[in-house]
């Protein structure tokens, strides 16, 4: 093989070695970084509600809208395998949070295993994974805040500037507002946004207990026939539309170096969240079901609600649902803006984007500048792309990544079976395995314009890397300053 050929390849699958990103973790630094590091002042139930604040809010508020006409009532089943995709997954994400706590998410977990550029196309999906859902769910807010407005003031805010793009909209202002006061809170600092967000996540889980309590009162079995209008096929592509919605498994790890005792605290918040996740989104899902034709809730907006007020004929009910909902969601797009700017200050602290991502605010402990530009992408998503196309292509960026996660989890084991683990996942290797299998299927099922819209951003992130990140990567940058070798390899 000629000499460019191996260095270029030395390159690419270069690693990160686990006791660089824990150094880098211990410092507060990296090189070059301005400001100290990130501040470890998150507990086990903060984390936790971090979790649920992710996750609870796009998967009920929202996605039954598009989900059940999909299914019929066997969306239940789709968000069945969603929950055993994710729980498969979780207990890879307990072990690698556990043997790597850092920020970066699967991103780091990628570098430490996979090497660099491997590392790269999982942070583009990360990328693309939490600006997209950050869209589609500030996008959602503006359907509920509408119904919560005529419900007690007996007015909408015009289809033009509330309603999705393409579906009677031309600027979704209503999302646009969410991101930047979401923006503004998470600037005050961790433990602040952290505070703000447990308490949101209790307020809305206490809203879809009372959905529950009330839904059930009108379930009526008749409304469970036909189970499965589309067959199976119908239930795997109502799985794959819904399974962003558990991208909150994955916020979780984005807080590595803002935790206290990480290598404990990591592993049971994300097992933690998980269990609650997945109750209510199936208790809720069957409620829902029962109470209402599946055939209504095709195009339905704000439909928990709508379901209320037909159970109960009044419309105190549905404005409560409703109010929680824009709680909640504000909740979850708090918690994706800051595991986006997580994400990102790794990938800069790693030399692999600009300074400017990895800087760090000396009065807040919090990246600033990184925030103001993942919010104003976010923003500009939000107002202008259609609501289809970005709930679609966040499960293919989430399904990615949690695919990455639990073949590293078997890399890491090979190369480091001495590293010390918080967690291990039970059933190795087949758990890690089946959760590869699980994520390729609903990778599998989604519509053929999600994966061109995902090769397209593959492509337009390669072209990043090998014009600026390959050059300027702190590995690299290393290794010539001392002449020696690509520091590690993928074997």
């Amino acid at each position: 093989m000629p000499p460019n050929d191996v260095r270029l390849r030395q390159q690419l699958l270069r690693r990160k070695p686990v006791s660089a990103f824990l150094a880098d973790s211990a410092h507060g630094e990296g090189e070059g970084h301005e400001g100290g590091g990130l501040r470890r002042t998150v507990g086990t139930f903060q984390l936790t509600m971090i979790g649920v604040g992710a996750t609870i809010g796009t998967g009920i508020f929202f996605t039954l809208s598009t989900a059940v006409p999909e299914a019929g009532p066997a969306v239940i089943l789709s968000f069945v395998i969603g929950a055993v995709t994710a729980a498969l997954t979780a207990l890879c994400y307990a072990e690698l949070t556990s043997a790597v706590p850092v920020s970066g998410s699967s991103y780091s977990y990628a570098y430490a295993t996979l090497g660099e550029l491997a590392a790269w196309i999982v942070g583009s999906c990360l990328l693309l994974e939490y600006a997209v859902s950050g869209a589609a769910i500030a996008v959602s807010w503006g359907q509920y805040l509408n119904d919560l407005t005529q419900r007690l003031f007996g007015f909408t805010m015009p289809a033009v500037i509330s309603a999705p793009p393409g579906d009677g909209g031309y600027v979704n202002l209503p999302g646009v507002v969410l991101v930047v006061l979401c923006c503004l809170v998470l600037m005050r600092g961790s433990k602040e946004s952290a505070l703000v967000n447990t308490i949101m996540v209790l307020i809305k889980l206490a809203v879809l207990t009372l959905f529950v309590v009330i839904g059930v009162t009108g379930f009526h079995s008749a409304n469970l026939h036909p189970f499965a209008p589309m067959g199976f096929a119908g239930i795997s592509a109502a799985a794959s539309s819904v399974f962003f919605s558990f991208i909150g498994l994955d916020a979780v790890s984005t807080a590595g170096e803002e935790v206290k005792n990480p290598q404990k605290t990591l592993p049971r918040a994300v097992i933690g969240a998980l269990l609650v996740v997945t109750a209510f989104y199936c208790v809720v899902a069957f409620v829902g079901v029962g109470a209402q034709k599946w055939t209504l809730f095709n195009g339905q907006d704000a439909g928990l609600s709508a379901i209320l007020q037909r159970v109960t004929g009044e419309t105190w009910p549905g404005a409560i649902l409703s109010a929680g909902a824009v709680i909640s969601i504000v909740s979850v797009t708090l918690v994706v803006i800051y595991g986006q700017t997580r994400i990102l200050y790794s990938m800069g602290r790693d030399g692999m984007l600009p300074a400017v991502f990895r800087k760090v605010s000396p009065r807040s402990g919090v990246p600033v500048g990184n925030t103001l530009i993942v919010g104003g992408f976010i923003a500009l998503l939000a107002a202008f792309v259609p609501l289809d196309w970005l709930a679609n292509l966040t499960s293919m960026g989430t399904l990615v990544a949690f695919a990455v996660v639990s073949v590293g989890v078997v890399v890491l084991r090979v190369r480091e079976p001495g590293l010390k683990r918080g967690f291990k996942v039970p059933g190795y290797p087949v758990v890690p395995a089946l959760s590869v299998v699980f994520c390729a299927y609903l990778i599998w099922n989604l519509p053929a314009d999600t994966f061109v819209l995902f090769a397209c951003w593959l492509v337009l992130a390669l072209g990043v890397y090998f014009g600026y990140s390959r050059k300027h990567s702190r590995l690299g940058r290393q290794a010539a300053e001392t002449d020696q070798p690509e520091p590690v390899l993928a074997e």
